[in-house]
């Protein structure tokens, strides 16, 4: 799947059309809006590109998803310079479409600096990445119902540590874990890995606000979509590695829910925490 990562990469690489305004594209594919994680991804490249210090890295950034992006038009994206510290940068991002604002992102960028370490403990117990279906194994049963979905180049290889989304169905729990990472092999760029998880960080938070009810993504009458999405960028990692997702329903209520999500690196390190609320409206 290395094309298929590089025109992930290709996608997350913006085109400068004026100081402050980056311009982004959506794949040709047939969706009825542009994913999350892209419009994320996008707007932290283009937080990146005005910071100018290759040694201050991204460590947290808050986004709100506004409107449903038109994935047959370009995105463009306006970079506010808020602060140029000495320790730190902060960068506001809103993204507009057909002269609208459809996502905006405020991200802080933090020179390296040495202190204290504590972090929360890995999950034990989980069975090596290498050894679990990928998506196409997993999903073969469900081949006909899927379609065209299901033979798309997927850049981000997944793989459910614990149990496959469509099985578990009726089934309720609080969380799930998720091994991920982009499928080839990436430049040693820290910025670049950040965005692709960032783009990745989208893909299966939200599913665990349903798992209590023993729900799934095809339930009857279910309407999903993100509202907004933090991250805090704790320990440096590579996107081509595996990276466990850890993720855990904290609250589902109002038509919202809520997930927490932890990404390690496989040695136990923890690179990433996550967190996303998002629209779960049922049967309206």
């Amino acid at each position: 799947m290395q094309e298929a990562l590089d025109d992930l990469v290709k996608l997350l690489d913006l085109e400068a059309i004026e100081v402050n305004l980056f311009r982004g594209r959506s794949p040709d594919e047939n969706r009825q809006r542009v994913f999350g994680g892209q419009v994320a991804g996008q707007a932290l490249v283009a937080a990146a590109r005005t910071v100018g210090d290759p040694g201050r890295m991204v460590h947290s950034l808050h986004a709100y998803f506004l409107r449903p992006g038109d994935p047959t038009v370009p995105i463009l994206y306006e970079v506010d310079r808020i602060r140029d510290g000495k320790s730190f940068t902060t960068r506001r991002v809103v993204g507009i479409q057909h002269g609208r604002a459809i996502f905006n992102l405020q991200a802080s960028f933090h020179v390296a600096e040495e202190g204290p370490d504590h972090q929360l403990k890995m999950p034990g117990g989980l069975a090596d990445p290498d050894t679990l279906p990928d998506f196409k194994a997993l999903m073969a049963p469900y081949k006909d119902q899927m379609g065209e979905w299901y033979e798309r180049p997927r850049p981000i290889d997944l793989r459910y540590a614990d149990v496959d989304p469509i099985s578990r169905k009726g089934r309720p729990a609080l969380g799930q874990q998720v091994w991920l990472r982009a499928d080839g092999m990436l430049p040693d760029d820290p910025t670049l890995h950040a965005c692709i998880v960032t783009y990745a960080s989208d893909m299966t938070l939200l599913d665990t606000t349903l798992l209590p009810f023993g729900w799934s993504w095809d339930s009857p009458g279910l309407q999903m979509a993100s509202l907004d999405h933090a991250m805090w960028f704790h320990r440096p990692f590579r996107a081509d590695e595996w990276l466990l997702y850890d993720q855990e329903a904290i609250s589902t209520g109002a038509a919202r829910g809520l997930a927490r999500g932890a990404i390690y690196r496989q040695d136990g390190t923890l690179a990433v925490t996550v967190v996303q609320e998002g629209l779960s409206r049922v049967g309206q």
